[in-house]
């Protein structure tokens, strides 16, 4: 009735199970697993949207100098989750050694109605935890977000927020951008652009097709976007690996090779 898709109604139905199991099994509260008996859906094919290579350049330009350049550019180059992105932090940085960590979280969630931050030290999984180099553009935008931070906290003093000194991603006033915000002031730009919509999250998408169509394997891409299983990114991403169909399809007409039929008389 809300329009969830069958993939979120097949978490909502292991959440449920899982529950009613402990309430048989672990509590005794009940004699046997109503959700058991649950025919669950079937998941939905999974279709992307997603930017080419000349898309994202331009997306990346008109960016440049808005409030929310530094999450949209590094979602981009890495594929980052908003939560990986707003969860970022200067010691994830090492700028000797140019590498850039996930390993902390910033997501929001709806308590009594009201809208909260949530900071966690952990990530969606254990591969989402992992270590990258640190790209050349990226490294001289957050050498200079840093120094912007620091001459902010100068020029702003006292009311400038120093409870978030550790992250990357903040206001001019050193307020941690809002995962909302961030998404907000994605779409509001996108939509002014001469360029196909996406969401904030299809830049994570736009990544993964990116390297695929620039020969980087799948199992690279599962290990670079910090999936879980091989298995995901297989389903979301496979459809879309062009050179290896290219290659199959060199080496069964190279196999098949049949001379040209002649016309009957």
């Amino acid at each position: 009735q809300k329009g969830d898709s069958g993939n979120t109604i097949l978490h909502y139905h292991a959440n449920i199970r899982k529950s009613l199991a402990d309430a048989v099994k672990k509590y005794k509260l009940i004699p046997y697993n109503p959700a058991a008996d649950v025919t669950r859906p079937k998941i939905d094919n999974f279709v992307s949207n997603y930017y080419d290579a000349q898309q994202l350049a331009a997306m990346l330009d008109a960016f440049k100098g808005s409030s929310v350049e530094l999450p949209v550019t590094l979602a981009a180059f890495y594929g980052f989750r908003r939560s990986e992105v707003l969860g970022l932090k200067w010691s994830a940085i090492d700028f000797k050694s140019n590498m850039i960590t996930v390993s902390h979280t910033v997501s929001r969630v709806k308590i009594d109605g009201k809208t909260q931050l949530i900071t966690k030290n952990r990530t969606k999984n254990k591969s989402s935890f992992r270590s990258l180099p640190l790209i050349p553009q990226v490294k001289k935008l957050l050498l200079q977000a840093k120094d912007r931070q620091k001459q902010n906290q100068r020029v702003c003093k006292k009311p400038y927020n120093p409870a978030f000194l550790e992250y990357l991603c903040v206001e001019d006033i050193g307020m941690l951008l809002f995962p909302d915000r961030v998404s907000r002031g994605f779409s509001e730009k996108i939509k002014r652009l001469d360029l196909p919509y996406i969401r904030f999250h299809d830049l994570r998408h736009s990544c993964a097709s990116l390297l695929l169509a620039n020969g980087i394997s799948l199992k690279e891409i599962q290990l670079w976007l910090g999936h879980s299983n091989f298995a995901t990114t297989a389903n979301n991403y496979a459809h879309l690996d062009m050179s290896s169909k290219q290659a199959s399809a060199a080496t069964i007409a190279g196999c098949l090779a049949l001379e040209p039929s002649t016309s009957p008389e």
